[in-house]
């Protein structure tokens, strides 16, 4: 049902699902990868680091934190957009906290529809994101317009592993394990994400294969695209350049 949902309707099932998960966002998003986030961050991160931007956007930037680690590791001044308050308001204690307010900008706003001229942004980051839009392939071409030509383009999003005994692994991990650690480490919001995680995770490669996705983001104007599988194929970080003369 949940999934269902969200694809008919989600910009405002991504609203909902995330209101009430921004306190201890990041430290739960850790236990239940079992520690896998933080190595797929920087994973992504790492093209953009390379190509030494000034200035970056991160889409559905949450509390802010791979914002944070594109400043520290780049230099870059980034402005995060999200479509949650309530997750942008946790980004912006983040920023205070680490004294970033001069270097990180929190925009509310859709990754759809980015309110931002063409080639604004020397790279772009997006995270988790194309199962929470109606078209990913229209998104693919909003994310890449905003990028200069020959900026990078990276991204973070979940994967299902293969294998006789990683997928069987992961359905039992996705679907039992989670939403039961979710309910206990932190309550009920949890309880429902850890639910709806495996099921739209495999749905949404069910109808956009990995094959698919390299052509969606060449399809977008974002050439020499890189893949790779992480943590046994339960991550995947995509990485690719504008096309067109810098």
């Amino acid at each position: 049902m949940q999934v269902a949902e969200s694809r008919a309707r989600p910009n405002q099932f991504a609203r909902r699902l995330f209101a009430r998960l921004p306190a201890r966002y990041d430290t739960l998003a850790e236990i239940l990868s079992l520690g896998q986030n933080r190595r797929w961050r920087r994973a992504m991160v790492d093209p953009v680091a390379a190509s030494a931007p000034a200035s970056v956007l991160d889409v559905a930037t949450g509390p802010a934190g791979v914002a944070l680690q594109l400043v520290a590791r780049t230099g870059a001044d980034v402005t995060g957009i999200d479509i949650s308050p309530e997750m942008l308001g946790a980004g912006a204690t983040n920023v205070a906290r680490r004294n970033m307010g001069d270097r990180v900008r929190l925009v509310l706003g859709r990754g759809e529809q980015l309110p931002f001229p063409d080639g604004t942004f020397d790279a772009l980051t997006f995270t988790y994101l194309l199962r929470y839009v109606a078209d990913p392939a229209e998104a693919l071409s909003e994310l890449s317009r905003v990028v200069r030509p020959g900026g990078t383009v990276a991204s973070l999003e979940f994967h299902v592993p293969a294998g006789r005994l990683w997928h069987p692994l992961w359905i039992l991990y996705t679907r039992l394990v989670l939403p039961v650690a979710g309910w206990v480490a932190g309550g009920a919001g949890w309880f429902r994400v850890g639910r709806f995680l495996g099921p739209s995770i495999s749905e949404h490669y069910r109808c956009y294969p990995l094959s698919w996705h390299r052509e969606a983001w060449a399809g977008a104007g974002i050439e020499d695209v890189q893949m790779r599988l992480m943590s046994l194929g339960g991550g995947l970080v995509m990485w690719g350049r504008k096309g067109g003369a810098p």
